[in-house]
């Protein structure tokens, strides 16, 4: 029967659940601040009259994003940037994860490719010669460009081998005494229970691609390809909205710089926000347990 909790225990509790608050409060009041900023007018936010409910409240600035095919096209661009760079990403790291948590009898030359892949973790030839060889490829101021360059992350790549050097030798024993290959022990037994590590690793990837901006500013030779996070960091420091076409000047008044790129980043969170939850379950489960029965 558990005690009735102590009064240090209460005080414990107490100042650890209003620290927790605080902290959360301190996360979210940038977000709340700029989602208000969104959907307040010009006049209210020149003022400072906008902390975390809007003032003159609007939809001028989601008004004008929607009619702005630049960041439209950013956004598309970037969507497809991290579906294609997720695929490649997580194909590669899984092939190259499995053979190299195999024992030295197995595969004779893991060692040997284990310290490349820590050796590229540690040093790179440098922005220059990286820029010279994708230069070289033909792949600038394509989506290619963004996605295979970085292709291979090497952090998560020794993260899927130890998860997979962890799960019992057992697994694969079984799998070949049936019959089964590596590719059908791969695909069946291995994939199947290591979704905490390949979630982990997928949302590591996709809040990478999606928040990259500076290989698109130096790979992209035409603005109009440039992926959402490149585009807004060009929006961040020209501080100045595009030119307004005649449709558009009957919400001049009502908007400014300040609550259009509000808009645009508020949105630009969105997608990474709503993939998180599906996720996160994933992070506190347990992976192989009841997996090998005694």
């Amino acid at each position: 029967m558990v005690g009735k909790p102590s009064i240090s225990r209460k005080a414990f509790l107490f100042f650890n659940y209003m620290f927790l608050i605080l902290l959360a409060m301190s996360c979210l009041f940038p977000v709340v601040h700029m989602l208000a900023m969104s959907f307040s007018s010009n006049a209210a936010v020149a003022a400072g009259q906008v902390s975390i409910f809007p003032k003159g409240f609007n939809l001028s600035s989601y008004q004008y994003i929607i009619q702005n095919p630049t960041f439209i096209q950013s956004f598309l661009t970037s969507i497809y940037r991290v579906v294609i760079g997720s695929i490649i990403t997580m194909t590669v790291t899984v092939l190259a994860a499995y053979p190299l948590s195999k024992s030295n009898k197995k595969f004779k030359m893991r060692t040997f490719y284990s310290w490349f892949f820590v050796f590229t973790m540690i040093f790179n030839g440098g922005l220059i010669p990286t820029f010279m060889v994708v230069k070289a490829t033909g792949i600038t101021d394509s989506i290619w460009a963004l996605v295979l360059p970085c292709a291979v992350n090497v952090f998560n790549l020794v993260l899927m081998l130890n998860f997979f050097r962890s799960l019992p030798e057992e697994l694969e024993e079984s799998a070949q005494i049936d019959g089964a290959g590596p590719w059908r022990t791969l695909w069946s037994i291995y994939l199947p229970i290591s979704k905490p590590v390949m979630a982990t690793v997928l949302l590591f990837t996709v809040v990478f691609h999606w928040n990259s901006w500076f290989d698109g500013l130096i790979y992209m030779n035409s603005p109009e390809n440039y992926p959402l996070q490149t585009y807004l960091r060009s929006v961040i420091v020209s501080r100045n909205i595009e030119n307004l076409s005649g449709s558009d000047l009957s919400v001049l008044s009502a908007i400014s710089d300040r609550t259009v790129l509000a808009a645009q980043l508020f949105i630009s969170i969105i997608p990474v926000l709503c993939l998180y939850p599906f996720l996160q379950k994933y992070f506190v489960k347990g992976i192989v347990l009841g997996s090998v029965k005694g």
